[in-house]
C-alpha cells in the first residue's frame, strides 16, 4: 500500500506567460482510491494528461508504474478516460469496445464483462449515438477496464449520472480498488470523494494546496449543543472543557473536544439547571474544507 504508482516532483506546465500547472509533488500509493479535487481551471486535467503522455510538462519530474512518463510500455497498463470518452457514433457500445479490446490485447469475453461490470450489458447492441449523457461515462469507463489496468484515470467519471448511476459508480470503483486496481479520480462531488477516497490532493491555480487523508483534512471532530437558558449553560460548559474550548456562536455552543467529553458536557449543563436541547458530534465536510482552502488560496 506504501509503493508508489504516481510521484511526481514539482511538475510544471507552462502555456506562454500562464502557468496551468505550479511545481505539483503529488504521491499516489499502490492500492488507493486518490481523490484529486481543484475547482475549474485549478491544473487538474492538464495534471493527468502530463501523467498518461499527453502533453509534455516544461519542467519537474514524474514517474508513473516505476517508468517515465509516455513509456509505451507502461500505457497498457494505464486505463484512462480524460475529458468525456470518445467513440464511433455510428458503432454500438459493443462494437466501440470490441475495436478498443485489439488494441489493448483483449478479447470478446472481457468486452461482455467490462459492459456488466459498468451496466450496460442490455445496452450493447445501441449505437452510440443514441446514448445519454450517463451511458456515454459508463462506457468510458468500460473501455479505461479494458486489459485490466493497474492503474486507472478517471476524470469526472459520474458526470452526466442520475443518483441510482451515480451509487453504481461508488460502488463500481471501490469494487476496483479491492480487486487491486489503484484510482485516480478527478471529481467536483465532494460527497461522493468524501466517501471513497483514501486520499486526497487539492490543487488551485496550478498549486497543490493539500495533500493527505480525508480524516486528516477534515480535522477532529467538535461537540455542538443547544441549551436554555444560555446563561447558565455557556458558563457550565466553560467550567468542564476551559474557557479557550467553547465558543458561544449564533446558533448555540461549539466546543473543541472530542465525542468523549459528551457526557461530562451534558452533566454540566443540565446541573447547573439549564435544558439541553440538543448534542452531537460536529465535524467538518470535506465540501467546507475544500472551499476554505481554494478561497483562502486565491
Amino acid at each position: 500500500m506504501n509503493e508508489a504508482i504516481v510521484e511526481t516532483g514539482r511538475l510544471t506546465k507552462r502555456y506562454g506567460s500562464h502557468t496551468a500547472v505550479d511545481a505539483v509533488s503529488m504521491t499516489v500509493r499502490r492500492g488507493e482510491i486518490y481523490g484529486f479535487l481543484g475547482p475549474n481551471g485549478a491544473g487538474k486535467t492538464t495534471t493527468l494528461r502530463m501523467l498518461v503522455g499527453l502533453i509534455r510538462p516544461c519542467s519537474g519530474t514524474a514517474k508513473v508504474l516505476g517508468e517515465r512518463l509516455g513509456a509505451p510500455e507502461n500505457l497498457r497498463r494505464i486505463g484512462v478516460l480524460i475529458e468525456g470518452p470518445g467513440f464511433y457514433p455510428y458503432l454500438s457500445g459493443r462494437d466501440n469496445l470490441r475495436v478498443l479490446a485489439k488494441y489493448r490485447g483483449a478479447g470478446r469475453e472481457e468486452v461482455e464483462q467490462v459492459l456488466a461490470r459498468v451496466g450496460l450489458a442490455d445496452r450493447g447492441t445501441d449505437r452510440f449515438r443514441t446514448y445519454s449523457l450517463g451511458m456515454k461515462q459508463r462506457l468510458g469507463v468500460g473501455a479505461a477496464l479494458l486489459g485490466h489496468p493497474d492503474l486507472l484515470i478517471l476524470d469526472e467519471p459520474t458526470n452526466g449520472l442520475d443518483p441510482a448511476g451515480m451509487a453504481e459508480m461508488r460502488e463500481l470503483i471501490i469494487g476496483l480498488a479491492a480487486d487491486g486496481h489503484t484510482v485516480v479520480l478527478s471529481s467536483h462531488l465532494l460527497s461522493e470523494v468524501q466517501e471513497i477516497c483514501d486520499r486526497v490532493g487539492v490543487i488551485s491555480g496550478g498549486r497543490l494546496l493539500a495533500e493527505s487523508t480525508v480524516r486528516e483534512l477534515r480535522g477532529a471532530a467538535s461537540l455542538f449543543l443547544r441549551a436554555e437558558p444560555l446563561e447558565l449553560a455557556f458558563p457550565a460548559v466553560r467550567a468542564v472543557v476551559g474557557d479557550q474550548s467553547a465558543l458561544l456562536t449564533a446558533t448555540g455552543i461549539r466546543v473543541a473536544a472530542g465525542v468523549a467529553m459528551a457526557p461530562a458536557v451534558a452533566r454540566a449543563v443540565i446541573g447547573a439547571g439549564a435544558d439541553l436541547l440538543e448534542l452531537r458530534s460536529d465535524e467538518k465536510s470535506l465540501e467546507e474544507v475544500f472551499f476554505e482552502m481554494t478561497e483562502t488560496a486565491k
